[in-house]
């Protein structure tokens, strides 16, 4: 088995990275403190729903206390009113990065967004077209016409390969394909091309049989309303963010505000949310793929996985430093 391609450690001007990665609620979040910790390194958020500085409770966002423990990165920097891209959060990862690696630090990048993960292993060249406001703003009153799920479902016929990366809760993201699709008159798939990665990337991935991670996910859920999830979200209705936050498609939300709104009754909303994050794994399962030779799949339930880990990444380092 390639452990990873040895082509990079050829390469000085490679710049090597950690990239945590797995499903939602496979323990990322304290796995990655642990090694954090273990090698004197800080985190880089590579989870999109962490970046909005009003979602805490229904994204699991890393607790004060856990942020307090290690520095992290790239998390609370936007609003839900705000648009942030691909690009963006591939320009915003270069200053931690650097600055971590000119203290002969090796950042561990943790979250369960597949796209950042694909962007950043395979150097990503994401389309450079600026926002056309009045295009958007088209698409945008398209969607509400005949309906965002529709609107989703026409991509499909277009750029099916778009499509089936977006989920179709996402409003924000079908806009921006659709945006690029007729700016330029090209498949919005087609725009993402592979480039040359400026990093050197071990990749480790958790792994839980299903049927106990669909548990862990029933049990985060509870607690998220134990905890407040209700309270969370009618500040933000209060605040006037509900379209922002439908908008953007982060499961919890949505399902939330049509209860507070008397759409659907609170046991549906709980089954709802358990049953849309249950899909969201098998989405996931589409950027993680247990047959991709760049990912190292470690059993969460192996007594010494924390240990195995902890021998591949010696071993990386000794080569990151040749």
């Amino acid at each position: 088995m390639k452990i990873w391609d040895c082509t990079m450690t050829k390469d000085i001007n490679k710049t090597p990275i950690i990239f945590l990665l797995g499903p939602t609620a496979s323990g990322k979040t304290s796995l990655a403190i642990r090694l954090a910790q273990e090698l004197d390194t800080e985190i880089i958020s590579a989870d999109s729903r962490y970046l909005y500085r009003e979602l805490d409770i229904g994204t699991a966002k890393p607790t004060e206390a856990e942020l307090q423990m290690v520095k992290h990165h790239l998390i609370d920097v936007t609003s839900v009113n705000e648009i942030w891209s691909l690009g963006e959060y591939l320009k915003a990862i270069k200053e931690p990065i650097n600055n971590l690696h000119s203290k002969g630090k090796i950042p561990v990048l943790v979250g369960g967004t597949g796209q950042y993960y694909r962007a950043i292993a395979q150097g990503w060249q994401v389309p450079k077209l600026p926002p056309n406001p009045a295009l958007r703003t088209a698409i945008e009153n398209w969607g509400n016409d005949i309906g965002f799920d529709a609107l989703h479902q026409k991509l499909s016929y277009i750029d099916p390969n778009a499509a089936v990366n977006i989920d179709h809760r996402n409003h924000r993201r079908t806009v921006r394909a659709w945006e690029v699709i007729l700016a330029t008159g090209e498949l919005f798939s087609e725009q993402r091309q592979k480039g040359e990665t400026p990093y050197k990337t071990l990749s480790i991935g958790i792994e839980w049989d299903r049927p106990i991670l669909y548990e862990r996910i029933d049990k985060r859920i509870d607690q998220m309303f134990k905890d407040g999830l209700i309270e969370e979200v009618k500040d933000l209705m209060n605040k006037g963010l509900t379209d922002a936050v439908k908008k953007i498609g982060v499961i919890g939300y949505a399902e939330t505000i049509a209860y507070l709104e008397n759409e659907i009754s609170f046991d549906d909303c709980i089954m709802l949310i358990k049953r849309h994050t249950r899909q969201f794994v098998r989405r996931q399962a589409n950027w993680f793929k247990p047959s991709d030779p760049n990912i190292h799949w470690f059993k969460a339930t192996d007594p010494a996985y924390y240990e195995k880990i902890l021998g591949l990444i010696d071993a990386f380092m000794v080569s990151a430093n040749q």
